[in-house]
């Protein structure tokens, strides 16, 4: 996160498959960084807190019962792909904490290398026990 800029919400944390994902794409898409801290501000901002919704944001459904709410993000701006605005193909999994303001990024990939979320990984982080 750039110094000086502040964050929506009291913390964003990434799971330890998140980030293995995340280094291997940022390898290829080196805006990967900069472009994920301007969604997570602005595009979860605000659906989260303003209660704004862009239409690229969606309800992860058929999870039993989590923790917390889980969340797909399919309008998501990369730089590095050019000429491909919101719709690039990449999607980001993630939970909202409510209680605690936090995001939790669960999972990153590019659509075209898979069809959708691993909802094992999920369930590994936020089904109720």
């Amino acid at each position: 996160m750039k110094k000086g800029i502040r964050m929506p919400f009291r913390e964003v944390t990434r799971v330890s498959e998140f980030e293995r994902d995340f280094k291997k794409l940022l390898k290829k898409y080196v805006t990967l960084e900069e472009d994920l801290d301007t969604m997570v501000r602005a595009q979860l901002g605000a659906f989260h807190k303003l209660g704004l919704d862009t239409g690229g944001v969606f309800r992860v459904e058929d999870l039993g019962d989590t923790r917390a709410p889980v969340f797909k993000v399919k309008k998501f701006a990369c730089r590095a792909l050019k000429s491909k605005g919101s719709r690039t193909g990449l999607r980001l999994i993630y939970a909202y904490v409510e209680t605690e303001d936090r995001i939790d990024l669960i999972e990153i990939y590019i659509k075209a290398d898979k069809e959708t979320e691993d909802r094992e990984r999920i369930r590994k982080y936020y089904k109720r026990r």
